[in-house]
């Protein structure tokens, strides 16, 4: 099992904050979390997080928690 699969979320919200043309900070912040938070998602050191930023981040992103985790 490759280290792609692990990070799918990771990746996920990456793709989807790009497409939205925002820099990590921006998103963070517009998000309110940390954007120490962010980065550790993106980069997969985060694999599950918790269910409260899970919901600002879906909130930002204009999708469900659902949509993320699939």
């Amino acid at each position: 099992m490759g280290n792609n699969q692990e990070n799918k979320l990771g990746k996920k919200i990456k793709a989807l904050r790009l497409k939205f043309e925002l820099s990590q900070d921006e998103f963070a912040r517009k998000a309110d979390i940390p954007y120490t938070t962010l980065t550790k998602i993106e980069t997969g050191v985060i694999k599950k997080p918790s269910v409260f930023v899970m919901a600002k981040l879906a909130k930002t992103l204009g999708v469900s928690i659902e949509d993320l985790i699939k």
